[in-house]
């Protein structure tokens, strides 16, 4: 399996009392296959998937591969601080027909070295020997930060399936490192969306992010520009980007991105503890600033 484009990290939806809303899966499936996307990255971060329990992520799990069909792929975000847990939730992904599986590191009692780490991914991918496994690497929230680069040296000889890392970091050297690695033998999916540009410059044929699920076309179309040497284009575009994101972050980044989905016409509901929804001044603000930098019209101007 090669992974070219932009595959979207969908956000957990609930309903008013706080359980899974499973209904808005196949709307948001049908709407990121109309924008363009190559895949869905579920119970992931923006996922929520520490906040669900294993019976709800493998709910969530089916629904979203009964919702894309074979149309797109789906990727299932399967760790856990257990192992174990890990497994049975890839186990149930191999079961369901999904197309990959991915992890993140254990984020209570963590890996201490890059051979503990790749001891306990080979551990996780074992249980779905038949789907290509992906490493995610995202040290900011996990605070496992380790060389990429020899995580792939190691996770060659012992994850047979190892097929590359969801890479959520800012290092772009280390990440072009790891794309060159035995001559681009992994596939390396690049994860910071404001950072797309420049990691197309330096080999990106791949990106997995957040805001793919409500601006997908808008990365495309950098990606488009990029490619037909559009060089100047592109940078401007992707300056819009970091415009909308910089007012993103001026909140909690997953309750202000779910309040952009709510603007958008699609009630997420709100996030579970210790994640909580914008205030109302935060969610006015947000819209406001949204609109001054003119991020829906951009939207607009990509619809048909």
């Amino acid at each position: 399996m090669k992974i070219k484009g932009i595959v979207a990290a969908s956000f957990a939806a609930y309903h008013k009392d706080g359980s899974l809303n499973k209904d808005l899966i196949p709307v948001l499936v049908d709407k990121l296959i109309a924008d363009g996307v190559s895949g869905v990255y579920i119970c992931g971060t923006n996922g929520e998937g520490p906040n669900l329990t294993v019976e709800e992520r493998m709910a969530v799990a089916e629904a979203y591969v009964a919702a894309a069909a074979k149309r797109i792929l789906v990727m299932v975000h399967v760790g856990h601080t257990s192992i174990e847990e890990c497994k049975k939730l890839a186990k149930h992904a191999v079961s369901i027909g999904a197309d990959a599986i991915s992890a993140v590191a254990a984020f209570y009692f963590k890996p201490v070295s890059v051979q503990n780490l790749v001891d306990c991914m080979a551990g996780v991918a074992s249980a779905a020997p038949e789907l290509p496994f992906y490493y995610y690497h995202m040290p900011t929230l996990t605070g496992v930060g380790m060389d990429m680069v020899e995580f792939l040296r190691l996770g060659e000889k012992s994850i047979p399936n190892l097929a590359g890392i969801k890479y959520t970091a800012s290092t772009l050297h280390e990440y072009q490192a790891c794309l060159n690695f035995k001559n681009g033998r992994f596939e390396v999916l690049f994860g910071y969306d404001e950072m797309l540009l420049p990691a197309l410059a330096v080999g990106a044929e791949g990106a997995i992010g957040s805001t793919y699920t409500f601006a997908a076309p808008v990365y495309l179309d950098i990606i488009k520009l990029y490619h037909a040497g559009k060089h100047n284009e592109a940078r401007a575009l992707q300056l819009k980007v970091v415009d909308f994101i910089r007012c993103i972050i001026k909140h909690p980044s997953i309750a202000a991105q779910r309040a952009i989905m709510h603007m958008l016409g699609m009630d997420m509901g709100s996030p579970r503890l210790p994640l909580t929804a914008l205030t109302d001044e935060g969610y006015n603000q947000l819209k406001t600033d949204l609109e001054d930098i003119g991020f829906f019209e951009l939207l607009k101007s990509y619809t048909h």
